[in-house]
């Protein structure tokens, strides 16, 4: 029996085990809508990997310049399909999310220009590359870029009738974020990314908007791009890397934009012609034929959570009855105590570094300390099963990922189990 080797096998109290199957087997009409939603993105990958004629001849590797590599340009045709757009920036020479969006504000933001957040603040990382609230070297500030942002309402969600007020004749790019980073607020669904767009535009139709699109791939049929985008920025150790992609970004856009972008990663003049693929494209267009699948598993494990631990009394977001914009959901975990607990049990059901034992730390970019679960194959990658927490008041947790549902599941139910047998839960 199953439920035997889970209780034999991983030591999981029988009574916890119960608590969190009774709360699966309460979810399990919302993983039919998932499942809709990842069927169709599975087939939107698929039909831009025909229509490409994607062959085995794109899987080789170029170095040195990278001219003429056949599979980079490819992925990037794919890529271009998958988001709706005109053109793409798929590198592995991209490291991270925050890179991505420094060579996208960078390559298209001149000095005296003016940057508009329009979601809040953004994440402590970006907050250093736009350098508007400490001084940081190379920040876009340092080089004569003007910044503003709109802050939130107090429930958290977009102030859209404040946007007209900080939109300037300077305003040449509006940033959206649409996950929540560390911040308890609502992550920003389809239809409120397409509102801020129509507004921006309305107003007038030469300022670029630019999604934050990390964490939020194929969590809905439709992207930013299919809604008015004119850039979509993301990582590709997050969701469209499909847990294979071992380092990467993309930007997505319009061309002229996408092309701005390039000289930043390369250099003037040279923009997308250069940069060896270095033997990973197999690995990023695998990863991203795989991707829907596997967010589908990352969407079923934070509904999966939200479930037990709203059941448990602990404050949620998203709710299980409210949609899910992102793969990520938000805790709130009360105590310093409960944070270190959970995210030291799901380092423990992790198949990497499950005899890790995750402490707080001083991360560099933050501004306390900050505790990560992350037992991945990749590292750092959050399309893997992974939770990380600052640690302030209210003490919340943020979740995401699992490369399969199964794992996600017996991850959550892992750290549930060693909350419960230090006393922290009761059930």
């Amino acid at each position: 029996m199953l439920k035997d080797y889970i209780t034999r096998e991983f030591g999981i109290d029988g009574k916890v085990l119960d608590f969190c199957l009774k709360a699966e087997e309460d979810i399990k009409e919302r993983f039919g809508d998932i499942d809709i939603i990842s069927e169709q993105n599975q087939y939107k990958v698929l039909r831009a990997m025909q229509k490409n004629n994607l062959s085995d001849s794109a899987f080789g590797g170029t170095t040195g310049y990278g001219y003429n590599d056949i599979g980079r340009d490819k992925l990037e045709d794919i890529y271009a399909d998958v988001f709706n757009t005109e053109s793409a920036l798929v590198r592995a020479q991209i490291i991270s999310g925050t890179h991505a969006l420094t060579l996208a504000l960078s390559g298209n933001l001149r000095y005296g220009d003016e940057l508009v957040s329009i979601a809040g603040a953004p994440y402590d990382t970006l907050e250093g590359v736009i350098g508007a609230k400490r001084k940081v070297k190379g920040s876009l500030t340092e080089y004569g870029i003007l910044y503003k942002e709109l802050p939130l309402l107090e429930d958290g969600t977009v102030d859209y009738e404040g946007i007209p007020s900080v939109i300037s004749k300077k305003t040449r790019l509006v940033t959206i974020q649409r996950s929540k980073g560390y911040e308890y607020r609502p992550s920003l669904t389809i239809d409120a990314v397409k509102k801020i767009i129509d507004i921006v535009k309305n107003i007038s139709s030469d300022i670029i908007c630019m999604v934050d699109n990390c964490y939020c791939e194929f969590a809905d049929v439709l992207e930013p791009t299919d809604v008015g985008a004119d850039m979509a920025v993301g990582s590709l150790i997050k969701n469209p890397g499909g847990g294979l992609a071992p380092v990467g970004g993309y930007i997505v856009g319009k061309k002229e934009y996408v092309e701005n972008a390039a000289y930043r990663l390369t250099a003037p003049g040279m923009g997308k012609e250069v940069g060896p693929s270095l033997g990973v494209t197999s690995s990023l267009l695998q990863g991203l034929f795989l991707a829907p699948n596997v967010v589908n598993a990352g969407l079923k494990t934070a509904l999966f959570a939200a479930a037990i631990f709203e059941r448990l009394g602990f404050e949620c977001m998203p709710k299980v009855n409210e949609p899910r914009p992102d793969i990520v959901e938000a805790i709130q975990m009360k105590t310093p105590e409960n944070v270190i607990t959970f995210c030291q049990g799901i380092q423990s059901g992790a198949a990497v570094d499950s005899y890790v034992k995750p402490e707080p730390w001083d991360m560099p970019g933050y501004d306390c300390q900050v505790i990560m679960a992350a037992g991945a194959f990749v590292q750092g990658s959050s399309i893997e099963l992974s939770a990380d927490a600052p640690m302030k008041e209210p003490y919340t947790v943020y979740m995401q990922g699992g490369l399969t549902w199964f794992h996600g599941k017996i991850g959550v139910i892992t750290a549930v189990d060693k909350m419960y047998k230090a006393g922290l839960i009761n059930i």
